[in-house]
């Protein structure tokens, strides 16, 4: 039974410290582009929608773990003009013994493909300035393990520049981005961290169709898909996800909806299940989304909780279509 604790503890020590190191290829995303946010995903979703609008993230992953990553985000966009947008990120990881901010100046032009069909095109670029530290002094894996990482010997933090860009395409109620994120090699000091990857480049696809029910019934569904691919290594994992909303005559609506993530190699073996809910009323936007650990921590954590809080306001339509929100019912 000591043993098995031990063996447990070290696991522990090493997946957090592993994901430290990969922590730059990619800010934790689980479910807070559900959260109506669609910016989250691509900096392509700027200025899109008649508000403008701000969610802020709070995320706790395996919570009950000491040191398990926790993850604060704020993000806003809004258009100008009546074909563009522009957004802003703002980012603070806690990760065990690392740390990560950042920022993100995002910019997006949108355009008609056709006016009657309703297909619109969307191209996106995102400017990031990403921080990164590790604390050694709280390093301490025991007499057994007194150093868990030899090239680790003092704190040391650097910072990088990088780009995202990326492409959406819009047909009535279909949706299909592609995003490419840190498209830039990283500036590395040999030296200091020789395991860390230089490549930071991965890629997300987000793609779904919004439908009606039926008439007057004022629900809407929404099934959708998420894959992203790490260039570094080829590793890739999908979510599976389902939203429905319910409507009033003033356009305040309630809704739910469950999100199923798995490595791409291992289809029927989950990573997060969990259901999602939230409403938004006047100008005010809150959701809440829960996500099942199904890997060997299981038993030694409550889960992953992702709550957000918006405000949508500045409400102004565009001439454009291409840079309105959906007609609802």
């Amino acid at each position: 039974m000591i043993m098995q604790k031990r063996k447990l503890i070290i696991y522990l020590l090493l997946l957090v410290l592993t994901r430290g190191y990969g922590q730059e290829l990619n800010l934790p995303v689980f479910t807070q582009y559900l959260a109506d946010n669609n910016f989250v995903i691509s900096p392509t979703y700027a200025g899109i929608g008649d508000n403008l609008k701000i969610r802020a993230n709070g995320l706790t992953q395996w919570a009950g773990i000491d040191g398990a990553p926790d993850n604060q985000s704020l993000y806003g966009d809004v258009r100008i003009a009546d074909r563009s947008g522009v957004g802003l990120s703002l980012y603070n990881d806690k990760n065990g013994n690392t740390r990560q901010t950042g920022i993100k100046f995002s910019f997006a032009h949108h355009l008609i493909l056709d006016y009657y069909s309703k297909q619109y095109l969307s191209f996106g670029i995102s400017y990031n300035i990403n921080t990164f530290r590790i604390d050694y002094e709280n390093f301490d894996g025991g007499t057994q393990h007194p150093n868990l990482d030899p090239f680790v010997t003092d704190d040391r933090g650097m910072s990088n520049n990088n780009f995202d860009v990326g492409f959406l395409y819009r047909n009535k109620g279909l949706f299909f981005s592609f995003n490419a994120s840190n498209i830039l090699k990283k500036n590395l000091d040999e030296n200091l961290r020789v395991q860390e990857p230089r490549l930071l480049l991965n890629y997300q696809v987000y793609s779904g169709y919004t439908f009606k029910g039926r008439k007057g019934s004022r629900l809407e569904f929404e099934p959708s898909l998420f894959y992203q691919m790490f260039s570094s290594d080829s590793r890739s994992s999908t979510d599976v996800n389902f939203k429905i909303r319910k409507y009033n005559r003033k356009e305040d609506y309630l809704w739910a909806g469950v999100s199923y993530r798995f490595l791409n190699d291992q289809l029927f073996k989950p990573l997060n299940v969990g259901p999602m809910v939230g409403f938004q009323k006047s100008l005010f936007y809150f959701g809440y989304a829960y996500q099942i650990t199904t890997n060997q921590l299981a038993s030694y954590n409550s889960g992953t909780h992702v709550v957000t809080i918006g405000l949508n306001f500045l409400q102004g339509i565009s001439n454009c279509p291409c840079t309105q929100s959906p007609i609802r019912h």
